[in-house]
């Protein structure tokens, strides 16, 4: 007999070799009719597996979360299976599900076109209308070796070869056609449903090695609902309009190149857009105590020995060897060198916790097949923090950080923040009792400050746990922006130490902190976020001056005079264009506000306003139009401050 533990805490027993499908029979048929797989232990497993020992059970329904990854898994067999149907001799090699979705290689003599794709569509819901059973198989290597080979499916005698000895090879039938999968799968194709589409062809290297073949990969999505396929659908519109790579263009902010892979060319405007960032963290930093340093860009090898980031990632840092052969690495992290401003100086209990901060240039190789614009790159700088504290002092260190971190994601719009708690990786420095005690620490100041968390399990830091904060942008999707680390480890690898109360030599905790992270990245995800129309007190071009007629000219430049003497950024448009063309123009650079300068404007010192998204004019007096922008342009903080100022004296 076995005990199965219900997720409402009661268990039943059962005889061994009960299977999934049984035990949900057992409790309804109304059950067994939308089971599509079981959880044993938290492991997915098919609905036909018998249980031979005690486990925690969930029975999985189609409508549960869990179900998502099985419908796409399904999905990309039922498309394997039409594909083979619809273009025999081609071979079927793997086919996972990935984020959103799931993908399949072929090893096919053409490629696909986007006109095949709406065939091999046709031909799956074909396939799924016949609600054709999943059945698993356990097959010999011989055997399955014997039949794939027999059917000229060399990839997956192949793929045999490298399973490992001590594990099954399963076979998966859906019918006539058949794979070689680890499973689970839900019970029948008709479970898949009709919420399906196949997004892009591409190509792939077997194994993803370069000097392997060339395969053909179809790409696809799945759903639970029609409903959820559509706004899955609506998300990736959306994500290609706001694209920070075709903003960044129109908007005159940046560009790439090939000469400098993974590496940004910012021109006036975005360079504007990300010192406005370092200006905003540098008053926010300063007022929290922290010290601005710069560390060296090129540090001998030696040092990242010693600090662990050698063995850890020597293969993406950028080396160079001098003419008296000593080897230095470009920075990958700005760690190891604040812990020489530390060293630098003897230090007591009464310095901590000592606070240093530095927008440090950093340096990653990054294949070339992963560069994704400005949000994944080999150069980048980081509003990177190093903390140094006495380990009684984690707590009030990280409260107090975990509320400046709110504080600067909600002044950049983001009200939908996750965290998660990452704990040890496989590999790491430092001993058990360590990784116990940072976690502990962390674990204690995140509940302290009354933060949700979710675990993100052997995720952190190879030195230390730490705290990732996702931020959800304004069309659904999460980016990992923000995180704070609690690191026993690497001060003591690099010698660094304080004097406590007793006289005695201690090493100090270091907390690594980084709050935008990459500043290029963050740019990426604000110009997504607001899909280019900022805020106008981040807005690189605050506002254009455009003149109707050639006789407004001399007023338009008084208007811009004005303007940058109350600290706005402005640029003049005086082409012989028509208003409307100039209008359109500016709209699509995302100017958030245009003043518009005729002959009536001129003589009644006046403007008429129109405003990034708006059909409407607004005509007031330059004077007050002035004034306006100018309480609008005031970033958070610092409207924070006045107001508060305001409000002290008030009292």
């Amino acid at each position: 007999m076995v005990n199965l533990t219900f997720p409402d805490g009661s268990v039943r027993e059962y005889d061994a070799g009960t299977t999934g499908m049984d035990v949900a029979a057992g409790i309804s048929k109304s059950l067994a009719k939308k089971s599509v797989a079981m959880k044993l232990n938290g492991e997915l497993m098919d609905l036909c597996d018998p249980i031979n020992s005690d486990a925690a059970i969930e029975i999985v329904t189609r409508t549960d979360e869990a179900a998502l990854e099985l419908i796409r898994h399904d999905a990309a067999h039922v498309m394997a299976e039409a594909v083979q149907e619809l273009f025999p001799g081609t071979q079927v090699t793997i086919g996972p599900v990935i984020k959103d979705g799931f993908y399949y290689d072929f090893a096919r003599n053409e490629p696909f076109t986007l006109e095949d794709l709406e065939q091999i569509e046709m031909k799956m819901s074909e396939i799924i209308g016949r609600n054709k059973p999943f059945t698993k198989e356990v097959w010999s290597r011989e055997v399955a070796k014997k039949y794939f080979s027999d059917r000229g499916e060399g990839y997956k005698v192949e793929l045999v070869d490298a399973i490992p000895e001590d594990q099954d090879l399963k076979i998966y039938r859906q019918g006539d056609w058949l794979d070689m999968c680890r499973g689970p799968h839900m019970t029948s194709t008709g479970q898949i449903g009709s919420a399906f589409k196949l997004m892009k062809v591409a190509g792939a290297y077997w194994r993803g090695d370069s000097n392997n073949a060339m395969l053909s990969r179809i790409y696809g999505t799945a759903w639970a609902s029609d409903k959820d396929l559509k706004q899955h659908l609506h998300r990736l519109e959306e994500a290609e309009k706001r694209d920070h790579r075709k903003l960044g263009r129109e908007m005159d902010l940046f560009h790439f190149q090939e000469e400098a892979p993974g590496s940004v060319f910012w021109h006036e405007k975005g360079w504007t857009l990300f010192q406005t960032l370092i200006a905003y963290m540098r008053r926010r930093q300063k007022s929290w105590g922290y010290k601005e340093v710069n560390s060296p860009d090129m540090m001998e090898k030696s040092l990242w020995e010693q600090s662990g980031h050698w063995e850890k990632f020597g293969e993406n840092m950028f080396t160079t060897q001098t003419p008296d052969e000593r080897v230095f690495c470009c920075k990958p992290m700005n760690c190891p060198g604040h812990v020489q401003i530390f060293k630098n100086g003897l230090k007591s209990y009464r310095d901590l916790p000592l606070k240093i901060a530095e927008f440090g240039k950093v340096h990653r190789y990054e294949p070339s097949g992963a560069l994704h614009g400005m949000m994944r790159v080999r150069h980048f700088t980081q509003d990177d923090a190093h903390i140094f504290s006495a380990e009684d002092q984690i707590t009030e260190v990280c409260v107090d950080m975990n509320e400046e971190i709110m504080s600067i994601y909600h002044d950049f719009g983001f009200e939908d923040i996750r965290v998660k708690f990452s704990d040890r990786p496989e590999k790491r420095v430092g001993s058990d009792a360590v990784w116990d005690a940072a976690e502990d620490a962390l674990k204690t100041a995140v509940n302290a400050a009354g933060q949700d968390w979710t675990l993100n399990p052997g995720e952190g830091a190879f030195y230390g746990p730490k705290l990732e904060y996702v931020l959800r942008d304004a069309i659904g999707r999460d980016w990992q922006c923000g995180t704070v680390q609690v690191d026993l480890n690497l001060p003591g690898r690099l010698g660094a130490f304080y004097i406590d109360t007793a006289g005695d030599k201690v090493s100090p905790v270091m907390i690594h902190r980084a709050l935008f992270g990459s500043l290029e990245r963050f740019c990426g995800i604000l110009i997504e976020h607001y899909a280019g129309h900022f805020p106008l007190w981040l807005a690189p071009l605050q506002v254009v001056v455009a003149t109707i007629t050639s006789e407004a000219d001399d007023y338009a430049y008084k208007v811009r005079d004005k303007l940058t003497a109350a600290g706005l950024n402005v640029e003049l448009d005086l082409r012989n264009e028509k208003i409307n063309y100039k209008v359109r123009e500016h709209s699509l650079a995302k100017v958030p506000a245009l003043l518009v300068c005729g002959h009536r404007e001129a003589e009644e010192e006046s403007v008429s306003i129109r405003r990034l998204g708006s059909k409407q004019q607004t005509s007031m007096s330059l004077d007050d139009a002035i004034a306006s922008l100018v309480e609008e342009a005031i970033a958070p903080d610092l409207r924070r401050d006045r107001d508060g100022v305001a409000a002290d004296a008030a009292e």
